[in-house]
């Protein structure tokens, strides 16, 4: 057994550590792209036609005004204004496909790219989970990859028709006046340097303007699922002023990172068309002197138009790519995110379905967020198939713990947890969760119908299962009010069903998962005394033939299991029957007679 790697997870950057400031995390879209090359041609394609046509308007302005204005010219001005609607034609058609292709790429992009996230999001274990916050996750898979949408569709394509128009007009313009050019490619360092040096303040802004989006949010969610108990508490206004602030920081980031964009397009602007004013300048020098004519003027003066102004949104595009970049880190961090609970490289393979004899030996673990405090110490203990076990222990004794480690949603730092014999760290976790169902005392409902939860248990279940596997936790005895029956939506975490309802429709699910072990969690914690009498029938049915472990405060609960194994700050204690366990007079008979004597 090997010490878990606590590494995984994706962190911020160390306190005082700069992050890097570069477009890098934008090659973690390469794959993506990769997927639809013929789209990506054609879009490429209607690019270059719309930057050649472009760059063919001003040679036709040159010939016009050296050779057009005469009267015996008139017909050759027609030609080149028939050639010009020709041009433009081609220009609105390229520009037209281009608009579709790239928009069309960038939302297909950004689907795969949120499927491909959430996908890594439901492999990732519970050393992740305990740490990560779902709004800020949320946040991720939704704003930033809006924003990737925006670079990716409109920005990209911008930066390459524009990049595209900016090279070939330097291109044109050199060959219409060579010495004019130099003089603007002299300048050309001095517009670029600035623009790349202000893109990195942009993109370091702008990952900090998400970062503190995705704190609202995350605090967002956290009170929206929670508003029943902030409104109980009247705690309204603090959490309110809590939002605000959260709210106001992200304005605030958002502001700055405009603020370094706006100042980048300025600058860029200001340098491009001083360098256009100082090239006219010399151009008209050249005129007056006879070494240049009109016409040639005029093209060099709209290609130098049309290089200023691709390098002015160049470097408006440039604030949004780094933008984009900020984004793409964040979901790169998703992405690379690795569960500490791994998928062996050669996993054994199960049994269809297990006897159900499970065996911990010398276990050991303590929750990665709590590395320096062990939640189980040296746990040893067997059960047999079919057998009916209780755990019970005061809060914190590592009850849950077994569950979650049975479960591969953890792994243990020492010993060793065996299904069927065959040691679960080597089993891929799915398979292994395949061979259990389990009732949480935390019980989690879905936006959906009363049919689609209990569904969950076993997706490929008919209508006729789910609806037998409901009357078998006495789900009808409630379904049979609701307006559209087993249809009923529910609303999200089920908050249109009582506490009680909800517990019901997850036993359901575990009834209908009918796996070979099942996991009882305080299963009837939130039942009245005549449901939970109904109920453990039902859950009595569903126990035959099963490995059954349970969790039990309520010692009444437990009373007809096999065995109870006692547990206390993370060993156990003690085991046996419960009347054994009585008769030994130790923790598990003064939990026995402080419930019992309160009882009577």
């Amino acid at each position: 057994m090997t010490q878990a790697d606590t590494s995984s997870a994706p962190t911020a950057p160390a306190a005082g550590r700069k992050p890097r400031r570069s477009l890098a995390p934008l090659r973690g879209l390469a794959p993506h792209v990769a997927r639809y090359r013929g789209r990506v041609a054609a879009a490429l394609g209607a690019i270059l036609l719309a930057a050649l046509a472009t760059l063919a308007l001003p040679v036709a302005v040159r010939r016009m005004i050296d050779f057009g204005f005469a009267a015996d010219q008139s017909a050759l001005i027609d030609r080149y204004f028939a050639v010009l609607v020709g041009v433009v034609a081609v220009l609105a058609l390229a520009s037209a496909a281009r608009y579709y292709l790239v928009t069309t790429l960038g939302e297909r992009i950004v689907s795969d790219l949120r499927s491909a996230v959430f996908a890594r999001l439901v492999t990732l274990d519970g050393a992740f989970y305990d740490s990560a916050r779902s709004g800020e996750l949320t946040s991720r898979l939704t704003a930033d990859t809006t924003q990737i949408k925006s670079a990716v569709g409109a920005s990209a394509s911008t930066a390459l028709r524009n990049l595209v128009l900016c090279v070939g007009a330097i291109a044109m313009m050199v060959v219409t006046s060579p010495r004019l050019s130099g003089l603007v490619l002299v300048a050309i360092p001095l517009i670029v340097l600035p623009l790349v040096a202000s893109g990195r303040r942009v993109r370091s802004r702008s990952r900090h303007a998400q970062d503190t989006l995705a704190d609202a949010s995350a605090y967002a969610a956290e009170a929206l699922n929670a508003m029943r108990a902030l409104q109980a508490s009247s705690a309204e206004g603090a959490a309110r002023a809590r939002f605000d602030g959260a709210v106001e920081d992200a304005f605030t980031a958002a502001r700055d990172a405009t603020r370094a964009r706006a100042l980048l397009t300025g600058v860029a602007i200001f340098l491009v068309f001083a360098s256009i004013v100082a090239v006219l300048w010399a151009g008209a020098q050249s005129v007056l002197s006879g070494t240049m004519s009109s016409g040639a003027l005029s093209q060099f003066v709209l290609y130098a138009v049309l290089a200023a102004a691709s390098l002015g949104n160049l470097s408006e595009t440039w604030g949004e790519v780094s933008a984009a970049a900020g984004a793409a880190e964040r979901i790169g961090e998703l992405l690379k995110a690795e569960p500490q609970v791994r998928v062996p490289s050669r996993p054994v393979a199960l049994a269809a379905r297990v006897s159900g004899a499970i065996r911990f030996e010398e276990v050991s673990f303590a929750y990665p967020t709590r590395g320096d405090t062990a939640a189980l110490h040296a746990v040893s203990f067997a059960i047999r198939p079919g057998e009916r076990v209780a755990l019970v222990g005061p809060s914190g004794a590592g009850k849950s713990t077994v569950f979650q480690l049975l479960e591969r949603f953890y792994d243990p730092q020492a010993g060793s947890i065996r299904l069927d014999d065959v040691d679960i760290m080597g089993v891929d976790p799915v398979d292994v969760r395949r061979q259990i169902a389990l009732v949480p005392q935390d019980v989690s409902i879905f936006a959906d119908t009363v049919r689609a939860n209990i569904r969950l248990g076993r997706p490929d279940a008919s209508d006729a299962e789910v609806e037998a596997a409901g009357r078998a936790a006495l789900v009808d005895e409630f379904v049979a009010r609701l307006p559209q029956g087993w249809d009923t939506p529910v609303g999200e975490r089920g908050v249109t069903l009582s506490g009680g309802q909800r517990q019901r429709v997850v036993i359901a699910r575990a009834i209908l998962r009918a796996a070979p072990i099942l996991l009882l969690d305080e299963a009837t914690s939130a039942l009245d005394a005549e449901s939970e009498t109904l109920v453990q029938t039902a859950l009595e049915r569903s126990m035959e033939g099963r490995t059954t472990l349970v969790i039990a405060h309520r010692l009444a609960t437990v009373l007809e299991a096999d065995r109870i194994l006692v547990m206390e700050a993370g060993r156990i204690v003690d085991e046996g029957t419960h009347a054994e366990l009585v008769a030994k007079g130790g923790l598990y008979a003064r939990l026995a007679q402080l419930q019992f004597s309160h009882a009577a």
